[in-house]
C-alpha cells in the first residue's frame, strides 16, 4: 500500500508517521513523508522579510531530516521529500490512488498558519482520491474501532477497507493475540417532514420510522457478521438523532481509537439537511478519523 504522510514540522506530522507504523496493516506500507513549503502564503504576506523566508526554508530542512530519521527508527520503507506550492493542492497532487492512504494531522503549526491556509485536513477529506486518516493524538495500538454505515456506496467501501486492509487481531504481548473490536453503528436521522408529508396521518409516519429502524438494524447486523466472519469482534448498534453527534457519542462510550466512515451519505437531500457528517466528525471527534471514498 502506498501511503502519503503530510509533514509540517509540528507534533501532528510526527504523530501521523507514528500512526502509519502502529496501524495493523495486512501488507507493509511504502511511505512518502511530504513537506510542503508554502510559497503561496509567503507571497500573500509582504511583511515577511527575507530572513523570515530563510527561517521557513531552514524549518523545512529540519522537518525533512527528522522525517528521514523517524522513518528509519520506525523501520518503515519510504522517503522524505519537499515540494513548494499551496499546501492542500500540492498534497492532493501527490496523493495515492484509491488503493492508497493519505495521513494528515488535524492541525498545523500555529493559529496564523491555520487562518491563512484554511483547514487543510477538511480540504483533503473532501477532495482526495484515496482514504484519508486524520490524526489527533499520539499513535496507539488499534484495539477498538467505531465503523459508521448508512447503506451508501461510500460506507460500503469503509467496511471493505477495514476488511481488506487491517489485520483482524492484535498482539497483546507474550505471543498472545486478541481480536480488534468494531462497533458498527447506523444512525436514523431525525429530519423535518418533506412537503408531501405535511398533513399525513401520524400512524403512517410511525410506520415509516419503524421501517427505517428495521432497515438500519439489518444493515448493521449484516456488516457486523461480515467482520466476525473475518476474525474481528463486532457488535451492531442502531441509534436515532443527529448522525455526527451519535457517531461521536458511541466512539466516546466505546473508548474507540479510530472512527471509520464514508466520505458521503446516501443522497444530496440528506447532506443538505444534515450537513457534511464526515467533516463534522473529523472536526470534533476526540479520536483519529478515517474517511473512505
Amino acid at each position: 500500500m502506498k501511503v502519503l504522510v503530510a509533514m509540517d514540522g509540528s507534533k501532528y506530522g510526527h504523530w501521523a508517521l507514528n500512526w502509519v507504523a502502529k496501524l495493523p496493516l495486512i501488507s507493509p506500507p511504502n511511505v512518502t513523508a511530504l513537506h510542503v513549503l508554502d510559497s503561496a502564503s509567503l507571497q500573500l504576506l509582504p511583511f515577511r522579510t527575507k530572513l523570515e523566508a530563510q527561517r521557513e526554508e531552514a524549518r523545512a530542512a529540519r522537518t525533512l531530516k527528522k522525517a528521514t530519521q523517524q522513518l528509519a527508527s520506525l523501520k518503515l520503507t519510504g522517503t522524505a521529500r519537499e515540494e513548494q506550492g499551496a499546501v492542500a493542492p500540492t498534497i492532493l497532487k501527490r496523493a495515492p490512488d484509491r488503493n492508497g492512504l493519505l495521513v494528515v494531522g488535524t492541525k498545523g503549526l500555529n493559529a496564523l498558519d491555520r487562518f491563512l491556509l484554511g483547514s487543510v485536513s477538511t480540504k483533503l477529506i473532501e477532495h482526495a482520491p484515496c482514504p484519508v486518516l486524520v490524526v489527533k493524538g499520539e499513535a496507539v495500538p488499534l484495539r477498538r474501532i467505531t465503523l459508521a454505515t448508512d447503506g451508501s456506496p461510500a460506507s460500503a467501501k469503509a467496511l471493505e477497507f477495514v476488511l481488506s486492509t487491517f489485520q483482524p487481531d492484535r498482539s497483546t504481548g507474550k505471543g498472545r493475540r486478541a481480536p480488534i473490536h468494531v462497533s458498527v453503528i447506523h444512525v436514523t436521522a431525525r429530519r423535518p417532514l418533506a412537503p408531501f408529508e405535511v398533513g399525513i396521518t401520524i400512524p403512517w409516519i410511525k410506520q415509516r420510522k419503524l421501517k427505517e429502524k428495521e432497515t438500519g438494524q439489518k444493515l448493521v447486523e449484516r456488516s457486523a457478521q461480515e467482520l466476525i466472519d473475518a476474525g474481528f469482534a463486532a457488535e451492531p448498534l442502531h441509534r436515532q438523532g443527529n448522525p455526527a453527534e451519535r457517531i461521536m457519542q458511541v466512539a466516546s462510550q466505546q473508548h474507540a481509537d479510530l472512527i471509520v466512515m464514508g466520505a458521503k451519505g446516501l443522497g444530496a437531500i440528506d447532506r443538505f439537511l444534515l450537513g457534511s457528517v464526515s467533516t463534522r466528525v473529523v472536526q470534533h471527534a476526540h479520536c483519529a478519523v478515517l474517511v473512505v471514498r
